[in-house]
Protein backbone atom coordinates (compact mmCIF):
# COMPACT_ATOMS: atom_id res chain seq x y z
CA UNK A 1 0.00 0.00 0.00
CA UNK A 2 0.93 3.25 -1.09
CA UNK A 3 1.64 5.81 1.49
CA UNK A 4 -0.65 7.95 0.78
CA UNK A 5 -3.62 5.48 1.14
CA UNK A 6 -2.04 4.26 4.13
CA UNK A 7 -2.89 7.83 5.24
CA UNK A 8 -6.34 8.29 3.57
CA UNK A 9 -6.84 5.09 5.88
CA UNK A 10 -5.43 6.40 9.15
CA UNK A 11 -7.35 10.28 8.63
CA UNK A 12 -10.96 7.75 7.69
CA UNK A 13 -10.30 5.92 11.25
CA UNK A 14 -9.92 9.56 13.00
CA UNK A 15 -12.77 11.29 14.35
CA UNK A 16 -15.16 12.79 11.87
CA UNK A 17 -14.93 16.13 12.89
CA UNK A 18 -11.22 15.91 13.15
CA UNK A 19 -10.95 14.77 9.25
CA UNK A 20 -10.41 18.33 8.20
CA UNK A 21 -7.29 18.99 10.35
CA UNK A 22 -5.18 16.90 8.86
CA UNK A 23 -2.34 17.45 6.53
CA UNK A 24 -3.26 17.87 3.24
CA UNK A 25 -1.18 15.23 1.22
CA UNK A 26 -2.79 14.52 -1.76
CA UNK A 27 -2.80 18.23 -2.49
CA UNK A 28 1.23 18.90 -1.52
CA UNK A 29 1.85 15.88 -3.58
CA UNK A 30 0.20 17.56 -6.66
CA UNK A 31 2.42 20.69 -5.38
CA UNK A 32 5.37 18.82 -5.90
CA UNK A 33 4.26 17.25 -9.32
CA UNK A 34 3.66 21.12 -10.98
CA UNK A 35 7.14 22.02 -9.51
CA UNK A 36 8.81 20.08 -12.13
CA UNK A 37 12.75 19.00 -11.80
CA UNK A 38 14.10 22.66 -12.11
CA UNK A 39 11.82 24.46 -9.64
CA UNK A 40 12.12 28.44 -9.75
CA UNK A 41 12.34 30.77 -6.69
CA UNK A 42 8.59 31.50 -7.02
CA UNK A 43 7.75 27.41 -7.19
CA UNK A 44 9.96 27.12 -4.52
CA UNK A 45 8.32 29.59 -2.55
CA UNK A 46 4.57 28.49 -3.02
CA UNK A 47 5.07 25.44 -2.04
CA UNK A 48 6.82 26.73 1.61
CA UNK A 49 4.27 29.12 2.19
CA UNK A 50 1.23 26.05 1.19
CA UNK A 51 3.40 24.23 3.57
CA UNK A 52 3.66 26.59 6.04
CA UNK A 53 0.01 27.03 5.67
CA UNK A 54 -1.23 23.58 6.57
CA UNK A 55 1.35 23.15 9.81
CA UNK A 56 -0.40 26.76 11.32
CA UNK A 57 -3.83 24.43 10.96
CA UNK A 58 -1.94 21.92 12.37
CA UNK A 59 -0.83 23.39 15.49
CA UNK A 60 -4.15 25.50 15.83
CA UNK A 61 -6.00 22.49 16.22
CA UNK A 62 -3.81 20.71 18.48
CA UNK A 63 -3.29 23.78 20.65
CA UNK A 64 -7.37 23.74 21.09
CA UNK A 65 -7.63 20.20 21.38
CA UNK A 66 -4.66 20.66 24.43
CA UNK A 67 -6.50 23.21 26.06
CA UNK A 68 -9.54 21.35 26.03
CA UNK A 69 -8.36 18.26 27.24
CA UNK A 70 -6.44 20.47 30.31
CA UNK A 71 -9.83 21.80 31.24
CA UNK A 72 -11.87 18.19 30.61
CA UNK A 73 -8.79 16.52 32.83
CA UNK A 74 -9.12 18.93 35.33
CA UNK A 75 -12.93 18.65 35.91
CA UNK A 76 -12.45 14.73 36.02
CA UNK A 77 -9.76 14.63 38.63
CA UNK A 78 -12.01 17.11 41.03
CA UNK A 79 -15.17 15.56 40.45
CA UNK A 80 -13.30 12.18 41.33
CA UNK A 81 -11.81 13.28 44.61
CA UNK A 82 -15.26 14.41 45.71
CA UNK A 83 -16.37 10.74 44.83
CA UNK A 84 -13.34 9.25 47.16
CA UNK A 85 -15.05 11.90 50.10
CA UNK A 86 -18.27 10.38 49.23
CA UNK A 87 -17.18 6.62 49.28
CA UNK A 88 -20.07 4.48 50.70
CA UNK A 89 -23.39 6.77 50.07
CA UNK A 90 -26.29 5.49 47.65
CA UNK A 91 -25.05 7.51 45.14
CA UNK A 92 -21.59 7.02 44.73
CA UNK A 93 -21.65 3.46 42.50
CA UNK A 94 -23.77 5.17 39.62
CA UNK A 95 -21.18 8.27 40.12
CA UNK A 96 -18.37 6.14 40.22
CA UNK A 97 -19.93 4.62 36.57
CA UNK A 98 -20.48 8.06 34.78
CA UNK A 99 -17.28 9.36 35.80
CA UNK A 100 -15.01 6.08 34.58
CA UNK A 101 -17.08 6.17 31.40
CA UNK A 102 -15.99 9.95 30.87
CA UNK A 103 -12.45 9.38 31.86
CA UNK A 104 -12.23 6.30 29.33
CA UNK A 105 -13.47 8.48 26.50
CA UNK A 106 -11.21 11.28 27.58
CA UNK A 107 -8.03 9.04 27.18
CA UNK A 108 -9.28 7.52 24.19
CA UNK A 109 -9.33 11.04 22.47
CA UNK A 110 -6.15 12.25 24.05
CA UNK A 111 -4.60 8.86 22.33
CA UNK A 112 -6.01 10.31 19.49
CA UNK A 113 -4.29 13.46 19.08
CA UNK A 114 -1.58 11.99 19.81
CA UNK A 115 -1.70 10.04 17.09
CA UNK A 116 -3.04 13.21 14.81
CA UNK A 117 0.38 14.30 15.90
CA UNK A 118 2.77 11.33 14.86
CA UNK A 119 0.28 10.95 11.54
CA UNK A 120 1.34 14.92 10.60
CA UNK A 121 4.85 14.35 11.00
CA UNK A 122 5.50 11.94 8.88
CA UNK A 123 3.06 13.02 6.39
CA UNK A 124 5.60 16.44 6.55
CA UNK A 125 8.33 14.45 6.14
CA UNK A 126 7.03 12.11 3.64
CA UNK A 127 6.30 15.12 1.70
CA UNK A 128 9.63 17.09 1.89
CA UNK A 129 11.52 13.88 0.81
CA UNK A 130 9.58 13.62 -2.09
CA UNK A 131 10.03 17.75 -2.97
CA UNK A 132 13.68 17.01 -2.66
CA UNK A 133 14.02 14.40 -5.31
CA UNK A 134 11.94 15.65 -7.31
CA UNK A 135 13.54 18.94 -7.55
CA UNK A 136 17.40 17.78 -6.32
CA UNK A 137 16.90 20.98 -3.40
CA UNK A 138 17.69 20.19 0.22
CA UNK A 139 14.29 21.53 1.89
CA UNK A 140 13.86 18.57 3.92
CA UNK A 141 16.43 19.08 6.80
CA UNK A 142 15.66 22.94 7.46
CA UNK A 143 12.01 22.80 7.79
CA UNK A 144 11.97 19.03 9.73
CA UNK A 145 14.18 21.07 12.60
CA UNK A 146 11.68 23.60 12.59
CA UNK A 147 8.72 21.33 12.71
CA UNK A 148 10.43 19.64 15.31
CA UNK A 149 9.72 23.26 18.02
CA UNK A 150 6.63 23.63 16.31
CA UNK A 151 3.74 23.01 19.31
CA UNK A 152 1.74 20.16 17.30
CA UNK A 153 4.96 18.22 17.87
CA UNK A 154 5.37 18.84 21.65
CA UNK A 155 3.08 16.29 23.01
CA UNK A 156 4.97 16.23 26.02
CA UNK A 157 1.68 17.62 28.15
CA UNK A 158 -0.74 14.97 26.53
CA UNK A 159 0.96 12.41 27.41
CA UNK A 160 1.16 13.37 30.94
CA UNK A 161 -2.27 13.51 31.31
CA UNK A 162 -3.10 10.29 29.67
CA UNK A 163 -0.96 8.63 31.91
CA UNK A 164 -2.85 10.80 34.85
CA UNK A 165 -6.17 9.04 33.50
CA UNK A 166 -5.08 5.86 33.45
CA UNK A 167 -4.09 6.17 37.20
CA UNK A 168 -7.49 7.40 37.95
CA UNK A 169 -9.48 4.74 36.16
CA UNK A 170 -7.34 2.72 38.76
CA UNK A 171 -8.59 4.50 41.44
CA UNK A 172 -12.64 5.14 40.54
CA UNK A 173 -14.29 2.53 42.25
CA UNK A 174 -16.55 0.35 38.84
CA UNK A 175 -20.31 -0.02 40.50
CA UNK A 176 -20.72 -2.96 42.65
CA UNK A 177 -20.93 -6.26 41.65
CA UNK A 178 -23.41 -7.37 44.30
CA UNK A 179 -26.88 -6.19 43.05
CA UNK A 180 -28.12 -7.43 39.43
CA UNK A 181 -28.54 -3.13 38.67
CA UNK A 182 -24.99 -2.99 39.67
CA UNK A 183 -23.95 -5.85 37.37
CA UNK A 184 -26.08 -4.83 34.34
CA UNK A 185 -24.27 -0.92 34.49
CA UNK A 186 -20.69 -2.91 35.01
CA UNK A 187 -21.32 -5.15 32.37
CA UNK A 188 -22.31 -2.00 29.73
CA UNK A 189 -19.72 0.27 30.99
CA UNK A 190 -16.85 -2.68 30.17
CA UNK A 191 -18.31 -2.37 27.10
CA UNK A 192 -18.56 0.88 26.21
CA UNK A 193 -14.83 0.87 27.75
CA UNK A 194 -13.62 -2.04 25.30
CA UNK A 195 -15.35 -0.12 21.97
CA UNK A 196 -13.11 3.08 22.86
CA UNK A 197 -10.12 1.23 23.81
CA UNK A 198 -9.93 -0.81 20.16
CA UNK A 199 -9.82 3.08 18.90
CA UNK A 200 -6.99 3.78 21.04
CA UNK A 201 -5.36 1.04 21.08
CA UNK A 202 -4.65 0.71 17.19
CA UNK A 203 -3.69 4.59 17.04
CA UNK A 204 -1.17 3.59 19.67
CA UNK A 205 0.00 0.89 17.29
CA UNK A 206 0.03 3.22 14.37
CA UNK A 207 2.19 5.64 16.40
CA UNK A 208 4.47 2.73 17.33
CA UNK A 209 5.13 2.07 13.69
CA UNK A 210 5.74 5.59 12.77
CA UNK A 211 8.87 5.57 15.45
CA UNK A 212 9.69 2.43 14.47
CA UNK A 213 10.23 3.28 10.48
CA UNK A 214 13.17 3.98 9.53
CA UNK A 215 13.32 6.32 7.05
CA UNK A 216 13.03 8.78 9.76
CA UNK A 217 15.16 7.70 12.09
CA UNK A 218 18.13 9.75 13.41
CA UNK A 219 18.45 13.33 14.36
CA UNK A 220 14.77 13.91 12.71
CA UNK A 221 13.24 10.69 14.51
CA UNK A 222 10.11 10.94 16.95
CA UNK A 223 11.06 10.91 20.66
CA UNK A 224 9.79 7.39 22.00
CA UNK A 225 6.67 7.02 22.82
CA UNK A 226 5.86 7.95 26.74
CA UNK A 227 3.33 6.05 28.11
CA UNK A 228 3.23 3.19 29.85
CA UNK A 229 2.94 -0.22 28.42
CA UNK A 230 -0.55 -2.16 29.11
CA UNK A 231 -2.02 -5.96 29.57
CA UNK A 232 -5.19 -4.25 26.88
CA UNK A 233 -2.93 -2.97 24.57
CA UNK A 234 -0.85 -6.31 23.92
CA UNK A 235 -4.62 -8.35 23.55
CA UNK A 236 -5.14 -6.66 20.52
CA UNK A 237 -3.72 -7.33 17.08
CA UNK A 238 -0.96 -5.62 15.75
CA UNK A 239 -1.77 -2.78 13.20
CA UNK A 240 -0.16 -2.72 9.61
CA UNK A 241 3.19 -1.35 9.17
CA UNK A 242 3.77 2.23 7.78
CA UNK A 243 3.85 1.99 3.55
CA UNK A 244 7.67 3.26 2.46
CA UNK A 245 6.11 4.53 -0.77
Amino acid sequence: MKFGKWLKRQIEQSLPEWREQFLRYKELKRCVKAVGPSPSPVGEAEFVATLDAEIDKINAFFLEQEEEFIIRHRELRRRAADLAEAAGHEAAAGAAAAIRREIVDLHGVMVLLLNYSSINYIGLAKILKKYDKRTGAVLRPPVIEAVLEQPFFETGTVSRLVRECEAMMEAVALVPEEAAEGRAAAEALAAAERSIFRNTVAALLTMEDVRAWSSTRGSHSLPPLDLPDSDWLRSFEQASPIPTQ
